[in-house]
């Protein structure tokens, strides 16, 4: 079955339509959570999603190797990767084209698998030009990340305000 590719803005609903697609899946979940608890703050928020998430949930949290961690979900299984944007800031030591190359690992397992997932990433885009190289590198990066998922998924959407706009593949 192939992956769903959810992106958009912070808060947009991203994670909740992931989390219900998920549910209505009927399919064993595994979630693949990259967050990293840097901070108090992020501490909290990771807690609070181990703690909203169903008990019969399984939780991967792997914060760089997303390929290997979805290798080790059932076939079956239904994948939930949350998410990309915070798995570049975790690998942004590796070079450009060690990223592109998980990236695109990572989209085929999918593509191929018989269970279903979603990718979830944020929309970094379109705000103004960074200010210093590294930032402007991670969203560039970013950018061809969330083009490469898109291109190899079955549906993708962009999340606004918890609306979905179906992205489709470019005509040319």
């Amino acid at each position: 079955m192939p992956y769903a590719f959810l992106t958009g803005g912070a808060r947009s609903g991203k994670s909740s339509a992931a989390e219900h697609r998920a549910t209505a899946s009927g399919s064993p979940v595994t979630v693949i959570a990259t967050a990293e608890a840097g901070d108090a703050e992020m501490t909290a928020r990771i807690e609070q999603h181990r703690r909203s998430r169903p008990t019969d949930w399984t939780t991967i949290e792997e914060p760089m190797r997303l390929t290997e961690a979805a290798r080790t979900v059932p076939e079956d299984g239904f994948v939930l990767i949350d998410c990309m944007t915070l798995w570049l800031a975790n690998v942004l030591e590796w070079s450009d084209s060690a990223i592109l190359e998980h990236v695109d690992e990572l989209s085929s397992l999918l593509s191929t698998r018989d269970g279903c997932a979603v990718v979830v990433s944020n929309e970094v885009g379109d705000g103004i030009v960074p200010a210093d190289p590294m930032t402007r590198r991670y969203r560039d990066l970013l950018g061809v990340v969330n083009g490469r998922l898109a291109a190899r998924a079955a549906e993708s959407y962009l999340v606004v305000a918890g609306q979905f706009l179906h992205l489709e593949p470019s005509p040319w």
